[in-house]
């Protein structure tokens, strides 16, 4: 099992892609996916985010399936239903970070991450993995870059699906995300700065490295533990 953690825009799902990818064998899991999900059907059935107890009951109803796509990409079954071109929608972001604070949805949803680490070899992203999910995983690894960088980051990535917000917007949401992740009451966001880490973490600051050598850097650390 490798867990890699790290604050919204931290590159985890492209990095931790393209490492179960080199290493061959290994499935990838964005946990991530699980709670923008949640946070759709929520929305499209009218539930109000702030009723913590019909969010835990809808997490605790609801079928996930997470599959491999044609294109080796991550696809998320809700209930049956492909709900993976919905998972990025800008009302997604702005409401996701709230869902995934409730504790009933965490709670509903961690079982499903662990059942998915047991089914063999995996990569598993997300932000509490290696705190929290798989505090057993033999490699444990902390994404983390300036939230100026992962502002640049998010602008660009939005930039190509056609949304318009400026850098500065961007920006003031990540800094939102980090502070709404880092003090929620369960699972938060551990920040290695004042927090200590999980045994073993390995904590790489991406501002300076390209995409590439993360992934290098995680397949040795992993190849090591073989």
């Amino acid at each position: 099992m490798i867990a890699i953690d790290g604050p919204v825009a931290s590159g985890k799902s492209a990095v931790g892609r393209k490492v179960a990818e080199r290493l061959g064998g290994y499935r990838f899991v964005d946990t991530g996916m699980m709670y923008r999900a949640i946070t759709w059907l929520a929305l499209e059935r009218g539930i109000d985010l702030d009723d913590e107890e019909a969010l835990t009951s809808l997490a605790r109803d609801v079928s996930i399936r997470l599959e491999r796509g044609p294109d080796g990409a991550p696809v998320l079954f809700l209930n049956d239903e492909n709900v993976t071109a919905y998972l990025r929608l800008p009302e997604i972001d702005h409401n996701v970070p709230h869902v995934s604070e409730v504790r009933g949805v965490r709670q509903a949803t961690v079982p499903h991450q662990r059942a998915m680490a047991a089914q063999g070899r995996l990569v598993m992203v997300g932000r509490d993995i290696g705190s929290e999910v798989l505090p057993e995983a033999p490699v444990k690894v902390f994404l983390t870059a300036s939230a100026q960088e992962r502002a640049r980051r998010r602008h660009a990535e939005m930039a190509l699906r056609g949304d318009r917000r400026t850098l500065d917007t961007i920006l003031d949401e990540v800094k939102e995300r980090d502070y709404i992740d880092e003090n929620r009451d369960v699972s938060p966001l551990l920040n290695p700065d004042r927090d200590p880490m999980p045994e073993g973490t390995e904590i790489i600051l991406t501002d300076d490295l390209s995409e590439d050598e993360v992934v290098q850097r995680i397949c040795e650390a992993a190849r090591k533990r073989r």
